[in-house]
């Protein structure tokens, strides 16, 4: 039998209805998979005995922290993993790339994109910058690593060479996104963290770790991206956004359900953490003035 040459690394928090099809898409593998709960109450660890994973818990503070948890907690013995969430599925053309992926093939590559389809409220988000969406997933064990000076937008850092598997799709649904008050609720929350950390890099406290490039790796662009967003005036730069979103990257031909996460997402959600920052401001001035 072949040795795997890769394992799983999955979080979770309530996860009963994302868990057993995460699971059930990449079992065909037949390979370790190491999960790190936060304290789940519903039936997430039961599933996940039943499917044989790994479990430890850790309680959550954000994303790039449990992640660093994750990767440097659990004993894997694979020279690559896979880092997935559990509203996360593996299609069958990622399965496919995954089953036929030989160690030897990559000796000089250190890092994996996986191409994202995004579905939400039973639409798959093909427009508005969402398709295709690079998400760096599968590296070298030991070298890749958490990027820590993220507060939200987790991202994985990997020194050395990548590649893109552009039909390697991965397939993301929250089901709980259906109601759109939990989505709100969820995204309230990570307004929280996206203030607080843009504050922190007005203050200089945080830089990128990665290098800002337009035209290096998708992670990469996204940091150039970001240094130009982090530049932009407060309360203008949701309006762009959703505008450049919406109608230059062609969001409108998502239809209605495309209006609505576009909607929220890009001018929303972005509006919420313009107006966190000004309240983070004007408390930091009354304080250094009393």
């Amino acid at each position: 039998m072949t040795k795997p040459v890769f394992s799983f690394i999955v979080l979770s928090y309530n996860e009963e209805f994302h868990l057993p099809r995460l699971l059930a898409s990449i079992k065909p593998l037949d390979t370790s998979v190491f999960l790190l709960d936060s304290g789940s109450t519903d039936n997430t660890i039961n599933i996940a005995n039943e499917f044989g994973c790994i479990i430890k818990t850790n309680p959550f503070v954000n994303h790039p922290k449990q992640w660093h948890t994750a990767l440097t907690t659990f004993d894997i013995k694979t020279p690559w993993v896979i880092c997935l969430d559990s509203d996360q599925v593996v299609s069958e053309e990622l399965l496919a790339l995954l089953k036929a992926f030989k160690d030897e093939d990559y000796r000089d590559i250190s890092g994996i994109y996986f191409n994202r389809k995004n579905i939400f409220k039973g639409t798959w988000l093909q427009y508005g910058g969402y398709f295709p969406l690079y998400l760096l997933k599968m590296f070298k064990y030991g070298v890749g690593y958490s990027d820590l000076n993220e507060n939200m937008d987790h991202r994985f850092i990997v020194p050395g060479k990548t590649t893109i598997w552009k039909k390697g799709y991965l397939i993301e649904e929250n089901i709980k996104e259906n109601e759109i008050s939990f989505w709100i609720a969820k995204h309230n929350r990570y307004s929280d963290l996206v203030a607080q950390e843009e504050w922190e890099r007005l203050q200089q406290l945080r830089t990128q770790t990665l290098k800002p490039d337009l035209f290096g790796s998708p992670d990469q662009k996204k940091a150039f991206l970001k240094s130009i967003w982090w530049k932009m005036p407060l309360y203008v730069r949701p309006f762009i956004y959703f505008i450049h979103r919406y109608f230059f990257q062609l969001g409108i031909l998502d239809g209605k359900q495309g209006f609505v996460f576009h909607f929220l997402q890009a001018f929303w959600f972005r509006l919420v953490v313009d107006i966190k920052i000004d309240e983070i401001r004007k408390k930091h001035t009354l304080e250094n003035r009393s």
